[in-house]
């Protein structure tokens, strides 16, 4: 530009005495000299000096009227002049402000309040949503280290449960009160840039301008990214090494923004085509859709950076891509027309396709770690009998995928039935809740090994666990009747192997006196020792769900009360030697599975 304002100089100099060389002279130094702090169009779309309008006009009434011979050094010179006024014209378009964002802003504003509601939602520590699965440490080894005590129920993990502090603007109609486009003066600049930019046959350079024409409400809402046009264009994003709080940040910013961004493109859109711009009408759409596929482009190459992750801790993040892509397409797909229409129409399917291949990648890669995952810590330490921390982790999972049933059936069932990392067969989101939770069993009794009546209260706190969550999360119906039938027969089964192993040599004590002639004070006391270690250690043993520790407690209760109070009724002279009733009995007995701070460790 400055190269060609300084050869235009120089034509000018030089230029003959003609009339019409003069004219051009002085339209052309007008042009070359123009000031735009001398005046121009004001913030309010106001012309209040029109010097260079004329000397533009000046310039194309010479070359309508073929003032000068074709190649000859003077049309040169008002060709160069022409290209310079229409850079000029082309340079007060792109600092018009044709979009106003007065009501997106101040301390109520629209803006604000996402910045308010995101800054309450995000952050590592803080009391917002969070949408990570709550696992940490390498995949890749199998190691997995869970908070057991901080469990993340599904309730508020998705972006539909926020605080609905934008109101209608997320989960509604953009309001078409918001009026975003500047004042009434505006259209008659827009006709008369227009006008001589198609008068000089610059038209294409026009519309290769709006490409960089900036659009202030459209930046508002990409702003919440924080992360601008120019950053993507030279940077590529890793998400993959993104810490969990900082993809989730990222995560959620996106999907409001693109919320945001899609609904306000529509009403934009609207207003701009109810406008009367005279020459302009002819560029309104290529305009407004040079803007629009440039905020496309800048969120569709956010969520591009999350396609390469195969990560199941990821797996939400790109569950919440997927969805809110796929729910913001039909909007905003028809916005664009042409050769714009094509680009996008191409960019957003090629985007949810790899969004959805990954997703298939991250559950195949959740299914492994949970067939062979293991907490650091339970590795190097004796199980206690409560719930596993992988349990815990797994079910979590579920719960936190749970709303995404009908993506995920989506996903999977396109995907031939076959993600990455050996879930064979998984085509629905029932399907990978039962690999996940077969998987799981699997570990656990391996893990577990042995016949003791640990082992049994182990898999039976567990199979319990994955029972109850199952329900809460909505998927044991989903999963059907047989499947939850067989788990809670294996829950009985579990109970009664426990309660046998456990308090069965507790209650032959006694029996050793009827059937083998023994002394009845000798087996009195032989079952009191024995039930005092029994009682020990089990009422220190956990059994965290209420239902399964009252029908334990009663299948002990009704092992070891009857079968005392019948020893005592058959030995009455036992006198001294009896220390409690069969009522103190069944007292200590429902102190059973309360647990302590630290779970009792079975060997």
């Amino acid at each position: 530009m400055g190269a060609a304002v300084a050869k235009a100089k120089e034509d000018i100099a030089a230029a003959p005495g003609t009339l019409a060389e003069a004219r051009l002279a002085v339209a052309a130094h007008a042009v070359l000299h123009w000031d735009r702090s001398a005046g121009g169009w004001d913030a309010e779309a106001t012309c209040d000096n029109r010097s260079l309008l004329s000397a533009v006009d000046e310039i194309l009434d010479l070359k309508e009227t073929h003032a000068f011979p074709m190649a000859s050094p003077a049309r040169r010179r008002m060709d160069g002049a022409l290209g310079v006024a229409m850079s000029r014209l082309m340079d007060e378009f792109l600092l018009l402000r044709v979009w106003d964002t007065s009501q997106l802003e101040g301390r109520h504003g629209l803006h604000a309040a996402a910045e308010r509601l995101l800054s309450v939602s995000i952050g590592p520590g803080g009391s917002g949503v969070c949408l990570a699965f709550p696992t940490g440490g390498s995949t890749s080894t199998g190691e997995l280290s869970v908070n057991t005590t901080g469990e993340l129920r599904a309730s508020s993990t998705s972006l539909s449960s926020w605080p609905d502090v934008l109101g209608v603007f997320v989960d509604g109609e953009f309001s078409e009160d918001l009026d975003l486009i500047c004042p009434a003066s505006l259209p008659p600049v827009l006709h008369e840039i227009a006008l001589r930019v198609i008068r000089a046959g610059y038209t294409n350079e026009l519309l290769q301008t709006f490409a960089k024409a900036p659009c202030d409400v459209v930046d508002r809402f990409l702003s919440i990214l924080q992360l601008d046009w120019p950053f993507f264009a030279a940077n590529r994003v890793d998400f993959e090494d993104a810490e969990w709080w900082t993809a989730e940040d990222m995560v959620k910013r996106w999907t409001l923004a693109t919320k945001l961004v899609g609904k306000a493109l529509v009403v934009m859109q609207r207003q701009l085509q109810a406008q009367k711009c005279g020459a302009f009408d002819s560029f309104k759409d290529d305009y407004f859709m040079a803007i629009a596929k440039q905020a496309i482009l800048v969120l569709l190459k956010f969520a591009d950076g999350f396609t390469s992750t195969r990560s199941p801790e990821k797996l939400i993040y790109v569950l919440e891509l997927y969805e809110t892509l796929s729910n913001s397409a039909p909007s905003l797909l028809p916005l664009f027309t042409g050769h714009h229409a094509e680009l996008i129409s191409r960019q957003v399917p090629l985007v949810l396709a790899k969004l959805a291949r990954a997703s298939r990648a991250a559950a195949g890669g959740l299914v492994a770690m949970i067939r062979t995952g293991c907490s650091q810590q339970a590795a190097s330490e004796a199980f206690g009998v409560g719930v596993h921390p992988l349990a815990r982790h797994a079910m979590t999972c579920v719960e936190l995928l749970a709303p995404h049933r009908s993506t995920m059936d989506l996903i999977l069932a396109n995907g031939g039935g076959a993600p990455d990392g050996g879930a064979e067969g998984v085509t629905s989101f029932g399907s990978l809740v039962s690999e996940l939770v077969a998987g799981l069993e699997r570990n656990l009794e391996e893990k577990y090994a042995g016949g003791s009546p640990w082992r049994h209260l182990f898999l039976a706190n567990n199979v319990g666990f994955v029972l109850s969550r199952a329900a809460d999360a909505g998927v044991a119906s989903l999963l059907g009747d047989e499947w939850v039938a067989r788990r809670r027969s294996r829950l009985e089964q579990h109970a009664v192997c426990y309660v046998r192993a456990s308090w069965g040599p507790v209650v032959a004590c006694l029996e050793t006196a009827a059937v083998g002639g023994g002394k009845p004070a000798r087996a009195l006391a032989k079952f009191n020792a024995a039930f005092e270690k029994a009682h020990a250690g089990n009422v220190c043993s956990e059994v965290p769900d209420p239902a399964l520790r009252a029908a334990l407690r009663k299948a002990v209760s009704e092992m070891v009360v009857p079968a005392y109070s019948a020893f005592l009724q058959k030995h009455p002279r036992l006198g001294k030697s009896v220390r409690c009733t069969a009522d103190d009995l069944a007292e200590s007995l429902s102190e059973l599975f309360e647990g302590d701070a630290s779970d009792v460790k079975k060997s």
